[in-house]
């Protein structure tokens, strides 16, 4: 197993800037923002480390050449849109930068492309995987036929209220996954299995990587501390609002010894991608820098 990082918590960085940091300070592999070059429409979106609109072959090539300098290996390209939103100008925009990313995958011969499946958060989850039913067999076959796996992060993506009441990525509990399965059964098609999601909705951590160990193609690594006082104040149904709060691995409620444990036992031996959304750790480069290096050494002792 390697300890890699999503580049999304540096925005302002280049991709050489990334890299040769990610090296100095003992990762393995790296994650790479893919966003169509432009505003961040939320937090840790929008960000740009390689231009997928514009690679060319020999763009890769150099890219490739990059990586292999600072002895780094690309674990997935990830791009997290909504290919599930209502407006279908928006879907169709998003759809085709996805395909780019696929393409760019490809180029660059990195196995993985993280993403969402979306979701219209007005429709109820029948009614959602009626769209996805229509909307994403095409994706993963396009995926397929360029040797690329589809790794679906499990976030319910509800942190705000105008993401509120379903949430805009539909893949975020068993059941669903189970649904989405039986839907689309490619081999090429699973998940980017993110712990501090099923931490938000209780559901078992560990147990889930037994059932789903064929699917788990790539794991962020974040944790998820539960405002006790929050929770108390706006109850369950509110679904996280006011006392979910994203942490750096160590800070949190996920046992990270037991989940590693479980991933080794049923055979995961890829990346522990460590994803940064945690805001004691935000507002400056050192104290984002700072988060990650202490990540790192809370997970090092399982990574070898």
């Amino acid at each position: 197993m390697k300890l890699g990082l999503f580049s999304a918590a540096f925005p302002q960085w280049s991709l050489e800037q990334f890299l040769a940091w990610s090296a100095e300070n003992g990762f393995e592999m790296v994650e790479i923002a893919c966003w169509p070059p432009g505003k961040a429409e939320r937090r840790y979106a929008g960000v740009t480390h390689i231009d997928v609109t514009n690679l060319t072959p020999a763009g890769a090539k150099e890219i490739q050449a990059m990586l292999k300098n600072y002895g780094l290996q690309i674990s997935s390209l990830g791009y997290y849109p909504n290919p599930l939103h209502p407006d279908p100008d928006h879907r169709q925009t998003v759809i085709e930068h996805l395909k780019k990313v696929i393409l760019a995958a490809e180029m660059l011969e990195v196995p993985i492309v993280g993403t969402f499946i979306g979701k219209d958060k007005n429709k109820t989850v029948p009614q959602n995987l009626e769209e996805y039913a229509k909307v994403w067999p095409p994706i993963v076959k396009f995926a397929r036929e360029h040797g690329i796996k589809i790794a679906i992060e499990n976030c319910p993506m509800i942190f705000t209220y105008d993401e509120w009441p379903g949430g805009n990525n539909l893949a975020s509990t068993p059941a669903i996954w189970r649904k989405m399965w039986e839907i689309i059964p490619d081999e090429n098609f699973g998940l980017n299995l993110d712990p501090s999601h099923l931490i938000l909705q209780m559901i078992d951590y560990v147990r889930v990587v037994y059932e789903f160990k064929d699917r788990i193609f790539h794991v962020h690594a974040k944790d998820l501390m539960i405002d006790r006082e929050g929770l108390y104040n706006n109850g369950v149904l509110s679904q996280g609002m006011g006392w979910q709060v994203p942490r750096l691995p160590g800070f949190g409620e996920v046992d990270w010894g037991k989940f590693i444990g479980a991933l080794y036992r049923v055979g995961y031996d890829y990346v522990l991608s460590i994803e940064h959304e945690d805001r004691a750790f935000e507002g400056t480069e050192d104290l984002v820098k700072r988060g990650f290096l202490i990540a790192r050494d809370v997970l090092r002792p399982y990574v070898h």
